[in-house]
């Protein structure tokens, strides 16, 4: 299995030269999409194109995009990585164990690395389902951005290997964009009837993706949610025409 459709995405990287080394180790492992969010350095100039070496062509075909939701735009699967142990209900898992879970929606997963002074925020963890940490020892557990990536493209390229000769059932999953336009429905609508508050909206939306990221919601399952949006607004003689339910 090819893994150049996998999406590598690097949360405002600051290094050009952590830039070109993460090009070089997804060529090294055949990875080739890499979508830079809202970059902090020149990521196509001299530092980071030596360091690279013979993966220019990766730097090149590099997407930059200003926002987090632009780049995981048609990926219906996203995995986030984080150093920090978090009080979450949903747990931190190792990439060997984690990883293989990207393969099964070809085209449409990625895998997200934050920026190399802080990592990925609460908010840009929201985005992804599953969390990854890479154990490392507790005297110096911090790792450069380029080896982490290269320790997850390693484990994703045999994996890959091993999913040759297996199948796995696959559910037709919502892509990232339609379940986000449903999260806003839902805002709106909880605001609404005051079950939530402009200034407590954050926090509990927070907790209403970690359920549905845990669920998985598939493409029919986020229209069942919208329609019945629709309806308690049509209930509450709101904007939604019935005819249209």
């Amino acid at each position: 299995m090819k893994l150049d459709w996998l999406k590598i995405v690097l949360v405002e990287p600051a290094g050009p030269m952590n830039v070109g080394s993460v090009a070089r180790v997804m060529k090294n492992f055949g990875l080739h999409h890499l979508v830079l969010v809202n970059p902090q350095c020149d990521f196509l100039g001299m530092e980071a194109k030596k360091m690279a070496v013979h993966a220019d062509d990766v730097l090149e075909s590099a997407v930059s995009v200003p926002t987090l939701p632009e780049a995981l735009q048609g990926c219906v699967r996203a995995i986030a990585t984080t150093a920090r142990v978090r009080d979450w209900e949903k747990p931190l898992e190792n990439p060997r164990d984690a990883l293989p879970w990207l393969l099964e929606e070809k085209d449409k997963s990625a895998l997200i690395f934050g920026p190399e002074d802080r990592g990925l925020s609460n908010e840009e963890l929201n985005y992804a389902q599953k969390f990854i940490r890479i154990p490392t020892d507790s005297i110096y557990p911090v790792l450069n951005l380029a080896a982490a990536v290269g320790i997850c493209c390693y484990e994703l390229a045999e994996n890959a290997k091993e999913s040759n000769n297996r199948t796995s059932s696959k559910t037709e999953l919502a892509p990232f964009e339609v379940v986000e336009i449903y999260y806003q429905q839902l805002e709106s609508l909880l605001l609404q009837i005051g079950y939530i508050y402009p200034h407590t909206a954050a926090s509990r939306m927070e907790k209403f993706r970690q359920l549905y990221n845990r669920a998985g919601l598939q493409i029919k399952e986020v229209a069942m949610l919208q329609g019945i949006l629709r309806q308690v607004e049509w209930a509450m003689g709101g904007k939604s025409d019935r005819e249209n339910l």
